[in-house]
Formats: C-alpha cells, sequence, structure tokens
C-alpha cells in the first residue's frame, strides 16, 4: 500500500493490500477501499463509500456517501457520483440543514463498469456490469449490463464490450468487431 504523504486518509478508513492513494486525495471515515485500487491526485471518497478491488478513480473525481463501486470499476477524471436529490443548505424554516434533514440516495456502479471524464452520476442509479458512460454525460436513470449512455440527460446509444469497444449489431447480435465477443 502506498499513500502518499500530501493525502488525508482517515484512520477509520480500510485500505487493501497494494492499493496506491496520491497526492491530496481524502479519504474519509468508514470508506472501505479494495485491494490494488488506484486513487489518484484530489480523489474525494466520502464516508461509507466501498470501493471493491482492482479499481480506478482518476484525478479530481468526487465519491460521495451512498456510492458503491464493484471490482474492475473505472471513474475518469472529474467525474462526480452524487447523493442528495433534493439539495438544499436549508430546511424550510431557514434553518441549516443537518444530517437528518436528508436521505442518501445511493449509486451501484457493477464490476467492469466505466464512468467518463466530467460525467455527473445523480442518487438512485445503478450502472450495469461493463457499461459505459461516456464523457459528460449527466445520468439521472439505470443504465443496463454493457449499456452505452451519452448526453445531458444520458441517453442509451447502444452497447459495449467488455474489452471497452462499442459492440456493432448484426442479424439480431451484438458483436464486437475488436474481440468478437458478441452479447
Amino acid at each position: 500500500m502506498i499513500i502518499h504523504p500530501t493525502a488525508e486518509v482517515s484512520e477509520a478508513a480500510k485500505i487493501g493490500e497494494g492499493t496506491r492513494i496520491w497526492h491530496q486525495a481524502q479519504v474519509r471515515e468508514g470508506a472501505a477501499i479494495g485491494r490494488n485500487c488506484i486513487v489518484g491526485k484530489g480523489v474525494y471518497v466520502d464516508s461509507a463509500v466501498i470501493i471493491g478491488d482492482n479499481v480506478k478513480v482518476q484525478n479530481g473525481a468526487q465519491l460521495y456517501h451512498g456510492v458503491t463501486l464493484e471490482d474492475g470499476v473505472f471513474i475518469g477524471p472529474l467525474a462526480c457520483l452524487t447523493n442528495d436529490r433534493f439539495p438544499r443548505a436549508i430546511t424550510p424554516d431557514g434553518d441549516l440543514k443537518a444530517a437528518v434533514d436528508w436521505e442518501v440516495g445511493p449509486i451501484v456502479v457493477r464490476r467492469g463498469a466505466s464512468i467518463g471524464a466530467g460525467a455527473i452520476v445523480l442518487p438512485g442509479v445503478t450502472i450495469g456490469r461493463f457499461a459505459l458512460v461516456a464523457a459528460g454525460a449527466v445520468v439521472t436513470t439505470s443504465v443496463p449490463d454493457h449499456g452505452l449512455v451519452m448526453g445531458v440527460p444520458a441517453r442509451l446509444v447502444g452497447y459495449a464490450c467488455a474489452c471497452g469497444r462499442r459492440l456493432e449489431h448484426n442479424e439480431g447480435t451484438w458483436r464486437c468487431p475488436h474481440c468478437g465477443e458478441a452479447l
């Protein structure tokens, strides 16, 4: 395990063997990061976030309370996985909101999925296995396994192979032109 001296990692976080946490990253209490992960420069991992094994979280990404990343997930630079569908700083009475005044909206990113640079994922969403969220997309609804989504709001535009390439549809089968795998 490597933790850069400028990273702030809570003693109450669990960090797996072989994981590398780089410059100015912050990992809060109760977070759990698996084995052989890379947490890039300036990444924020909120309390109780769960990260599986072999996950890459690129520079500046933000993972808020309620996020679960399964094994082999890729989070691109500056991606933001949120947790509050109805954000407000104050209550209707004008008091500063406290933790009891809001409900965590979970996000689950399934095995092998990738979230592109600058994408935003709203709470209550599941990103399917080996799905691909394009850079800059705003994901407001769940994405199926191997789904390829892009745009604002993100829309399903096709399917992605486990190797990361876009699948082609031919005679009722989705097939990868690169590795030949079919869905």
